[in-house]
């Protein structure tokens, strides 16, 4: 079995980690958002690729959810000393990992080649693949004003009333050859509990991949993000609101329409299945929470099941 997984973030990353418990990860692609991507310090930094990339090697930071494991600060310590932006806090570990990917980027290397190296060099055997090379930047309307994805999720900690998200330069942008092939020749395509508006969406977003999803929709397999009415980590359940959308497993089904005919939900939802089957859809219950290590795998069973 061959499978791409669309991914973003944390859910994303413990869900290909578990996995990769149960099928070769050399099977195993891992298309990722860049919506989120920003240049700070002069330096491309790429939080979600990161994030999973980190967590894959085992080298992940725990106990703050991002970055590196046994990091250190002495850098923004000092920035912050001069006055400079450290409000996107970036340890001193993590900056080799941006100073790395500047470099090879100004040399005139892709985004998906620079991926490749960094998950080659630190051991990560899922292929991990930007979505697109070119350049996507998910942005808030809010009573702020328009804010980009770091300063609404990490300057103002997703604390602020949202009135719309765009992902700018989506419709301009094109999906690799590579992400193109991995969505179009895997077994099966995962959909990973990632936040469906700001995770997934910029991926929906790039022209002809939300099409080929709509095509292989017997294929797809989607993990709600939401459990008994919540997301376990994140802004998930405040944007569905604040946008519209109901805050369930059947309100994400809505948001996403006709690309996926599996779901698979959390037991405390087990209430919502009919609704997703009258939608259509096949349903799966199981445990979606991986905070412990059985529910991960039985999760990962029952995506490759």
């Amino acid at each position: 079995m061959v499978i791409t997984v669309l991914s973003g973030g944390v859910g994303a990353a413990r869900l290909l980690r578990a996995l990769s418990g149960s099928l070769d990860p050399g099977e195993i692609t891992a298309v990722v958002n860049v919506g989120d991507d920003l240049v700070l310090h002069g330096l491309t930094i790429c939080p979600d690729l990161d994030t999973i990339t980190y967590t894959l090697a085992g080298l992940n930071n725990d106990e703050l959810g991002w970055g590196l494991a046994g990091e250190s600060w002495r850098v923004m310590g000092e920035l912050d000393t001069l006055g400079g932006e450290s409000w996107f806090q970036l340890g001193d570990r993590d900056l080799a990992t941006h100073l790395y990917r500047s470099q090879r980027l100004a040399e005139g290397a892709t985004k998906t080649e620079v991926t490749a190296e960094l998950c080659a060099r630190l051991g990560v055997r899922i292929r991990l693949l930007p979505v697109t090379n070119d350049v996507i930047a998910t942005e808030f309307d809010t009573d702020l004003g328009r804010l980009s994805f770091q300063e609404y999720f990490v300057r103002h900690h997703h604390d602020v009333v949202v009135a719309s998200i765009d992902v700018v330069g989506a419709d301009r942008a094109r999906a690799t050859p590579e992400v193109l092939e991995a969505l179009s020749s895997a077994t099966r395509i995962v959909i990973a509990p990632s936040n469906p508006l700001i995770s997934i969406e910029p991926i929906l977003a790039v022209p002809g991949v939300r099409e080929i999803l709509e095509q292989r929709r017997n294929d797809v397999v989607a993990v709600s993000p939401i459990v008994g009415g919540q997301a376990l980590k994140g802004p998930a359940s405040r944007l569905l609101a604040e946008l519209g959308h109901a805050v369930s497993c059947v309100g994400v089904a809505d948001y996403y329409g006709a690309i996926v005919g599996t779901w698979i939900i959390d037991e405390a939802d087990r209430h919502e299945a009919n609704d997703l089957a009258a939608r259509g859809a096949r349903v799966v219950v199981t445990t979606t929470v991986m905070a412990e290590g059985d529910n991960a795998r039985r999760l990962a069973e029952a995506v490759l099941a």
